[in-house]
């Protein structure tokens, strides 16, 4: 499936969804570059979604980007298992100004299991990320993450009940 919109901005689509399939026995991966871009590889200046997502926000099993959602997630602000960046919050998280997650290091304040930084696990940290939105977000989206697991196959079946040919009565 390819589908690229007519608007373009810049000669890019507004949006591009390209998703893979087989072609002539071989698996071909979707590449969707775009403003908004969606599939195994999409490169999105706004919005990017895929396995491997860039774009000012991203989401994929490898993000980068402005505000990066990921497996592996690196950019200015990251959410993800292994969270790379200024702020970054996760499993494991390494970040400048903050990281928050089981494994943070930061240089100035860390919080979490393990946490090493110039404030790490004390007041100072704890008033730090109570009064960040960034973490106070990544915290809400951490503690209710189990919910985004649906996200895709909730979106999988309206498509698929979309598509499903009509009867006529």
């Amino acid at each position: 499936m390819n589908y690229q919109s007519r608007f373009r901005i810049l000669g890019l689509p507004l949006i591009h969804v390209a998703a893979g399939g087989l072609a002539d026995g071989t698996y071909r991966r979707g590449i969707a570059k775009g403003w908004i871009a969606i599939g195994d590889i999409a490169f999105g200046v706004v919005f990017s979604a895929g396995g491997v997502a860039v774009g000012g926000v991203s989401a994929g099993g490898l993000a980068a980007g402005a505000l990066a959602f990921g497996g592996l997630a690196a950019g200015l602000a990251s959410i993800g298992g292994l969270a790379i960046g200024a702020l970054a919050a996760g499993g494991a998280a390494f970040g400048w100004s903050g990281a928050l997650g089981g494994l943070a290091v930061a240089h100035d304040f860390a919080q979490g299991g393990l946490a090493v930084a110039q404030h790490a696990n004390d007041r100072f940290a704890a008033e730090y990320f109570a009064a960040h939105p960034f973490f106070r977000g990544a915290h809400w989206l951490m503690d209710y993450s189990i919910v985004l697991v649906f996200i895709p196959a909730i979106a999988a079946l309206v498509g698929r009940l979309w598509r499903r040919p009509r009867r006529g009565g």
